[in-house]
Formats: C-alpha cells, structure tokens, sequence
C-alpha cells in the first residue's frame, strides 16, 4: 500500500503541476492537433485584419529635413545612376537598392533635386550603359553620378549572455527558464562615383554601421545607429529585424552621400551640433580646404549662393570681381564677422552654421558691371532703358530636319540676361533643358550667344515621327528660379506638370515682375 500511495501522490503532483500550466485542458483536447490546423487555415485564408501601414523609421523626419535643406540651398538637377547594391555577407536577404530608391523618393518629395536612374548588377553593365545612353530614347541624358555599394558586414552574436534555470521531478515534470541577449552589427558601405571616368569622388561616401540587440527569443529587438557621437535607436519587430534596421542604415546613408555631394549642412537634419561636435569640425574642414584648393570652385559656390539670397547680382564665373567682393563683406558683416572681402574659414563655417532665413537680404544687391560700364546695367530692372530681346535659332538658319538629325540652337539676347529654354515635343510634353545639370548658370552674355547644346552632354534631335516641335527660350533682367512655381522649374529633362508654352510664359512674368522676352523656334520635318 505504502508504494502504491507514494506512486498515486506523484502522479497526482505531476497532473495538478500539467493542469496549471496547460489551463486543465483534457488529454484528448490536448492531442487533437488536426482540428487545431484546419481552424487555423481558415483563419489564415481570411488574411489580415489591420490594413497596410507605412513604415517609420528614425530618420523618416530627417528626410524631409533634407528635402527642405535642398530648396534652401538651391540644390537641383542632380542626375544619378543607382546600380544593385550587392550583399557581400550572405545573410541579409532584402531589397537594399530599392529602400535607396524609396529613400531619394522622400528626401526630395518637394526639392525635386534628384532624378535617380536605376539600372544594372555590375559595374561593366554600367559602363555599357553609360557608352550607349544618349542613342536611347529612354535615358536621353547621361546621368552624372553613380552610387555603388553594399551591405558590408553582418557580424552576428558579437556579445551574448544567457542564463537558465529549471525545477524537475523525474520522470514526471521539468520546468525551466531562460533569458539571453545578444548583440549583433550590420554594416553599409556606400559610394558615388562620376560617370564620366567612374572614378569616387573624393569624400563623398558613407561608411555606417548599426548594432541590433536581441532579447528573449527575437521578439523584442532595438536598433542603435551612431552618427556625430548622437544614439538614434529604432525598435524592430519580430519578423524585421535586420532588414528594418538596414532600411535605416540606408536612409541615413542618402541623407549623408547627398550632403556631402552638394555641401548642404546635412547635419542640422541629423541633430548634430557644429559648435561642439569635432567631427562636423572636421568635415567643415576638409570641405573648405578641398573647394578652396581650386580657387574658382569656392568662388563660384559664393557667387551662387549669394546670387540666390539676394546679395549679389552678376556672373557665376569663379572670378572675383567689385560686385561679389562687395556681396561677400556684407554677407559677413549680416553673420557677425568683419566686412571685409575674404573667404576664410571662419565664414565658411558661419555660412554652414547660420540660419538664413534670419537674415534680411539689402534693398539693393551688388550689382555686377563690365570694366567698360559706368552703371551696372544691364542687372537691374531700373535701368533696363529699351526692352529687353531675344533671337532664337541656328547658325544656317535651318528649320527643317531630317528623322534623327541633330539640332544645335544659337539664343543671343540683346543685352546680358538669364536665359530659361523648353521644349514641347511631338506629344506636346513640355520639357526644361537650359539650365541644367551640366550649365547651372542662367546667365547669358549678349557678346558670346549661348550655344545649345554645345558641349553640354545631352542631344537635340528630330522626333522619329516627323512631327511639328517647339522650342521657347525666355530671357529676364534677373535670376527669377527661385520666385518660379516647382512645377515650371522642375527637373532637368524631365516632363512638366504643364499643357502649354503660354503658361510658363505667365509664371515668368510674375516672377520677373513683368520684364521677359520670349522667342520660339518651329523644328519642322523634312
């Protein structure tokens, strides 16, 4: 009796220590797993309740940041080429290229400032790309840049702790519990790189990693990225995990190779403090000495930003001359510095530091004049004297063309002025093709007529279809870009939201505050 009791007490331990933790369920409950499958299938069939949602991440603001830093700036026409960005770990199983995609996507929502060309696998398919990219009708213009990269490193269970324990009664019952956490690192290596010889431009990469802290079985991640000495963390679901934290990496990749490609102080969007961060110090640093190396680049970045902010009336040539000099001392003077006519380093960290919406532009800017001039004409509106003209068309006065012949336009206005050329093709889709992202300037001498294309790497040709095209240049007294509606500026050789030549003419008009000329020029079929 003594042995059958001691057996019927552990039996009976074992069922009450099974009823707790299986909620009393019966045995034959508990085994009836094929119930248990079809019920769930048809759950499964019904699909998910919750409707789609996007995804947020911890760079999603600074995107817009970044949009909104661009148009500060004047950033546009910016043409890149995105190939497929590898996975050299093995083990990262997502769509890296098409999150930069989405990424540029965001960041210029409102700038427009990037016209990203996907394309490719390997850097030969590029190569090829790029030799044969004018003769095809879908990539017209060579794009600039190239981005080329990939997911570097994944270094998995880097630190791991874990730590159990358990009850048993045998053979009846164990228990156990068991908590662990482990840290794994993710890294993205990007680069862009110039078409012309696929040569990296120098500094212009980004070089992230970011550490992935798992706890329990999965179901709790947290992203950590470091950037400027600044912890931004994301929260990862249990099915995401690398790949959510990689869309991550790759968004603060763009917002970095794009600042540091057309030197906006990216780092406002990031939170970063140029004050007290040394390597924003640095990078501060090495932009000045690389732009101020040749001295023309610097001079001109300065002749356009202060052309643009209302400072400054003139050429953006790289060449010093009385109207920038004075432009540059009355910027410094508005930033808090001495006025005198120097770019140095001091303000060239104050330009990147300053919040220009602050600063009030001057009555009258410092309009440029030619050695010969007494009065700076023709830059001002007040002394425009006779309407301002424009002539538009070739140099053997052709108007008919053959399918596939090259058209090389002559624009002469008949005095200095900002010349803005379009094109309407035979589908009536209007198009903006000077200024672009090989002639930024505008500006146009009277005494040298602007060429078109010249040497700028894009074509002019004849439509296959023999249909009627226009084109319409408009020439004003100042630079008027930045008072145009986004959808007559646009991108460079990329359609406009507009049904007509007449309606670019109006907006110009408004911005210009009435003074604008404009010429047309018929293409006709032979």
């Amino acid at each position: 009796m003594n042995k059958i009791s001691t057996t019927t007490r552990r039996l009976a331990l074992a069922l009450a220590a099974a009823a707790a933790l299986g909620g009393c369920a019966s045995t034959k409950d508990a085994m009836n797993v094929k119930d248990k499958v079809v019920t769930q299938t048809q759950v499964a069939k019904v699909g998910p309740e919750s409707t789609p949602f996007r995804t947020i991440t911890g760079f999603s603001q600074a995107l817009r940041c970044m949009d909104n830093m661009l148009i500060d700036y004047g950033v546009r026409d910016v043409s890149m080429l995105v190939e497929e960005i590898a996975d050299s770990t093995k083990k990262v199983n997502a769509g890296t290229r098409d999150m930069l995609i989405t990424a540029m996507s965001d960041m210029t929502r409102r700038s427009r400032a990037v016209r990203l060309v996907a394309f490719g696998k390997d850097a030969t398919n590029a190569i090829s790309f790029l030799a044969s990219a004018q003769r095809q009708s879908a990539y017209e213009v060579i794009p600039q840049f190239d981005i080329k990269g990939s997911v570097s490193q994944l270094d998995e269970n880097v630190i791991r702790n874990q730590k159990d324990a358990g009850f048993g009664i045998q053979p009846f019952i164990n228990l156990g519990i068991s908590r662990d956490a482990a840290s794994s690192i993710l890294g993205l290596d990007l680069s862009v790189l110039a078409t012309e010889d696929m040569s990296v431009i120098p500094g212009v990469t980004s070089r992230n990693s970011v550490v992935i802290l798992k706890t329990g079985r999965g179901a709790d991640a947290d992203a950590a990225y470091h950037k400027f000495g600044i912890s931004y963390t994301m929260n990862l679901s249990k099915s995401e995990g690398q790949s959510q934290a990689l869309r991550g990496l790759v968004e603060l990749a763009v917002i970095e190779l794009m600042g540091k490609l057309t030197r906006t102080p990216y780092w406002k969007c990031l939170g970063g403090d140029p004050e007290t961060n040394e390597e924003i110090k640095l990078e501060l640093s090495d932009w000045f000495y690389s732009m101020a190396s040749g001295r023309g680049e610097i001079v001109a970045y300065y002749q356009s930003q202060l052309r643009r902010r209302g400072f400054y009336v003139g050429p953006i040539d790289g060449e010093f001359n009385p109207a920038i000099d004075e432009a540059i001392g009355n910027y410094r003077a508005a930033l808090g510095l001495s006025n005198e006519a120097v770019i140095d380093e001091a303000l060239f960290r104050a330009y990147f530091n300053a919040d220009h919406s602050k600063i009030k532009s001057p009555a009258q800017p410092a309009a440029y004049r030619k050695p010969d001039e007494t009065t700076p004409q023709p830059y001002t509106q007040a002394v425009l004297g006779d309407a301002l003209r424009l002539t538009l068309g070739t140099s053997n006065n052709q108007t008919a063309f053959g399918k596939g012949e090259t058209i090389n336009l002559l624009v002469k206005p008949t005095r200095d002025a900002f010349v803005y050329c379009y094109l309407q093709d035979e589908n009536a889709k209007l198009t903006r093709f000077f200024p672009n992202r090989f002639a930024k300037d505008p500006l146009v001498s009277a005494a040298r007529p602007l060429s078109l294309p010249g040497t700028q790497r894009f074509q002019l040709t004849m439509n296959d279809k023999g249909a009627k095209e226009t084109i319409a240049c408009l020439a004003t007294a100042r630079d008027v870009t930045k008072d145009l509606p986004a959808n007559v500026v646009g991108t460079d050789f990329e359609p406009l939201p507009l049904s007509s030549i007449e309606q670019i003419r109006a907006a110009f008009t408004r911005a210009s505050g009435g003074s604008v000329a404009l010429e047309s020029f018929h293409v006709q079929a032979k």
